[in-house]
């Protein structure tokens, strides 16, 4: 476990992939107050109807937004990085309508709401950053309903590697080849909205065209034009800084 000012480095980092912010204003946010918890894989961090008094940062491992439908059916409806502040929200809407979870082992870091409404009033290029990533969150989900309602099968699965290797990347979590995928087949079905017996086929077809290699939660893009063509994928709905896009 790294220590707070690291871990809140993540999010200067995270925030700086689209906008870059000056010394003084990535000290502020290194100065955050923040309370870490351990979380195993598969334990809601925050849960649907909860109201909240702080933001979370994830830390180390994968999160996940998501709702239970049905008679207990999954829809994942985003994937969350170390850096990222999946509840900012929360600070202007004080009822969860969804819920929050761990897809792995993490550590989460905890950030009064007080604490971040000071400083966004403070800073108004901190508030920008902030609210930058809200709309950035918002053009992935965009993305995420039309692959969801106009993509095959195999560009569904096809366009989550390629974001997420390229989200990875963008963090310094991959050098643009290689990275770890802690996903299992059913996780990325429910995230896809497949059946995990229709995920698996496809994604078999995808490993078998000479695309992508998946081995003990490791992918290593084989072909990546092939991969992007196969997905339909133009990172630009991602808004990075042009030097971090996955090339």
């Amino acid at each position: 476990m790294m220590d707070k000012e690291q871990y809140l480095e993540s999010l200067v980092l995270k925030l700086t992939t689209s906008t870059p912010l000056p010394a003084e204003e990535r000290a502020k946010l290194v100065g955050l107050p923040l309370t870490l918890k351990h979380f195993e894989s598969g334990q809601d961090i925050v849960s649907e109807g909860e109201q909240t008094k702080q933001c979370c940062l994830v830390c180390e491992g994968l999160v996940c937004r998501y709702k239970i439908i049905g008679e207990g059916g999954r829809q994942i409806l985003s994937l969350h990085l170390p850096g990222d502040i999946p509840d900012i929200f929360s600070l202007l809407i004080d009822r969860m309508d969804h819920s929050l979870g761990t897809l792995t082992s993490a550590i989460v870091g905890f950030i009064p709401h007080d604490a971040v409404r000071a400083l966004t009033r403070s800073s108004y290029r901190i508030s920008e950053a902030f609210w930058r990533e809200t709309l950035i969150e918002s053009s992935i989900y965009r993305e995420w309903m039309v692959g969801i309602g106009r993509r095959s099968a195999p560009s569904r699965i096809a366009h989550l590697l390629c974001e997420f290797i390229t989200k990875m990347t963008a963090i310094g979590l991959s050098d643009g080849v290689t990275c770890l995928l802690p996903l299992t087949q059913p996780e990325i079905a429910d995230a896809l909205g497949l059946s995990t017996v229709h995920m698996n086929k496809k994604l078999a077809e995808i490993r078998r065209a000479g695309l992508v290699r998946i081995r003990a939660n490791r992918l290593t893009i084989l072909d990546w034009k092939a991969l992007c063509e196969l997905a339909d994928f133009d990172p630009n709905y991602l808004h990075l800084r042009p030097n971090l896009a996955r090339k």
